[in-house]
């Protein structure tokens, strides 16, 4: 590997002693230098001539880590039917599309449907059937906490009006009691069992694509959120030298016994592929409104949403995990859900302090509503607060009439960074687009592409600056990875990752940071992607 000399650019380093500068040197993937273009050039000896790349001016950040995403998901979700639309019309076209290439019989999936842009009323599986009668079809909402079958799936699941809804989930009836064709949460699991399974060498092989599209979207770094085949698939890849991403996989807590049995601890890895923490979900989500509530969801006084995992359940998880070096990140997206998680993340802790443990590095998936009794609760115990910044524009029609003034608390990142606590941000792709620009565009204005709601944003105290939102994607994720002295910022030591854009964040109209164009990705000290 060849010794790299970046010079003549706008170097932001997120390094407090020297956060602008001009010039890069790199030497085995690591940078060794960094300051003016002259004192750079003297840290290259006759001897070690470098490539040279003369940055033009260009605007240059740290690389950027999604720091919760279902890569698998996303890498696979690639070939299949892509139910984000504006209208059930234009969902339904798409799956007719996919129906005329696939023969009769095999599985028809997809995401990204969300029936809040569709008028608010959920589909049925009779739309499902006229389009595609002979396939059975399986599409997830959005959220991931809701599936849309037609009635050929539902018949191959076993699915009548007689079928008790199971643990953790929902059948959804009509009047008549009869399966509509949507499933809740762990009611799900009646259909996803019967699709067939793609092996962990056509994940691995479903991932190559989906990491040229991360390098263009500025991305050296993820969080995974998928199972063990994503984990087998990211090992395939590595083994091979086709690992291009810095991954941090986390463990399901199904997977648990096997983890202790090995001896597993959060951190354990390398550079590129590290163990993080035991995921649990204590909820559901706000779309398909189960995420779990202290007090009923606006108009539907008998609403509470759903408790997927019960506080006592959660506390045997974590204390046989944290006994055992494995930290815990919990799925939270309700205040009541959120309450039950610090209750024993507040226990866990004085356990560790019990047994002269150091404090794990234990998170909080999303965040999204807390009680104002529990604001400033993650940064007492030291908890990650990982938090999808886009959620935010996404959500908030749905919060401000599911939630009403309760959205006050909720997708609050500042009042998360002002108490103190550990952020961390990412996208939750593909529930949303892991292009972080939108997430920082999300955390920085608090507005839609379009404007909405307004000039000052959506509960606009919550804002970030740039400075806050650029750390969460940085140095925050790199913490919450256990890599902070390898990534997170440009400084001599640390990992030659970089990303090379087209505006300065720091200089430009805010509403203009969601549409930063990546024009090269640098992983490890070797260009990924190069457009300049």
């Amino acid at each position: 590997m060849r010794s790299l000399l970046l010079y003549n650019g706008r170097i932001r380093t997120l390094d407090p002693r020297q956060p602008l500068v001009s010039a890069l040197a790199i030497r085995a993937g690591q940078i060794v230098a960094a300051g003016s273009d002259d004192d750079v050039r003297a840290a290259f000896s006759s001897a070690d001539a470098p490539d040279t790349v003369n940055l033009e001016g260009r605007d240059v950040l740290p690389g950027l880590t999604d720091s919760h995403l279902h890569f698998e998901w996303y890498s696979l979700g690639l070939q299949a039917v892509d139910a984000e639309t504006p209208t059930l019309d234009e969902a339904l076209s798409r799956t007719a599309a996919m129906a005329a290439r696939k023969p009769a019989g095999s599985w028809i999936t997809g995401l990204g449907w969300n029936q809040n842009e569709w008028g608010g009323q959920f589909p049925t599986a009779a739309d499902l059937d006229r389009v595609a009668p002979e396939h059975p079809v399986f599409l997830k909402a959005k959220s991931g906490h809701a599936g849309w079958a037609n009635s050929l799936a539902l018949r191959l699941a076993g699915i009548t009006a007689t079928t008790a809804n199971p643990p953790g989930g929902e059948i959804v009836r009509d009047e008549r009691d009869s399966p509509t064709g949507i499933l809740f949460e762990d009611a799900m699991n009646l259909v996803d069992h019967l699709i067939p399974v793609a092996s962990a060498e056509q994940v691995a092989q479903a991932m190559l694509p989906a990491m040229e599209n991360a390098w263009r979207a500025g991305l050296t770094g993820v969080h995974d959120f998928d199972g063990a085949r994503s984990f087998s698939a990211w090992q395939m890849l590595k083994a091979r030298g086709q690992l291009g991403l810095r991954v941090v996989k986390t463990i399901p807590v199904r997977n648990l016994g096997a983890a202790l049995q090995l001896g597993l601890r959060s951190g354990f890895g390398d550079d590129w592929l590290r163990v993080g923490n035991v995921k649990v979900f204590l909820d559901g989500a706000l779309g398909p409104r189960t995420a779990a509530m202290i007090a009923p969801y606006e108009g539907e006084p008998d609403n509470f949403g759903i408790v997927v995992t019960d506080k006592e359940e959660l506390y045997d998880h974590a204390t046989r995990a944290a006994a055992n070096g494995l930290a815990m990140t919990v799925h939270a997206i309700g205040d009541k859900a959120n309450h039950d998680l610090l209750d024993v993340y507040a226990v866990i802790r004085a356990e560790e302090r019990e047994r002269g443990q150091a404090p794990l590095r234990h998170r909080c998936e999303h965040v999204q509503i807390l009680h104002p009794d529990d604001f400033g609760r993650l940064a007492e115990l030291n908890v990650v607060a990982s938090m999808q910044p886009i959620h935010a524009t996404s959500d908030m029609r749905m919060a401000d009439r599911y939630w009403g003034t309760r959205s006050a608390g909720a997708y609050a990142l500042r009042t998360q960074l002002e108490a103190g606590a550990p952020l961390a941000f990412g996208s939750d792709c593909p529930v949303e687009s892991f292009n972080p620009f939108w997430g920082l565009h999300a955390a920085v204005t608090r507005r839609r592409a379009d404007g909405e709601p307004g000039p000052d944003g959506w509960y606009p105290e919550q804002r970030l600056d740039v400075a806050a939102a650029l750390h969460g994607f940085t140095l925050g994720a790199a913490y919450a990875g256990y890599a902070e002295h390898r990534l997170g910022s440009l400084e001599a030591g640390k990992l030659a990752d970089l990303i090379v854009v087209d505006r300065d964040l720091f200089a430009i109209d805010p509403m203009a940071i969601r549409d930063t164009q990546v024009l090269g990705t640098l992983i490890d000290g070797q260009w990924k992607y190069r457009d300049f």
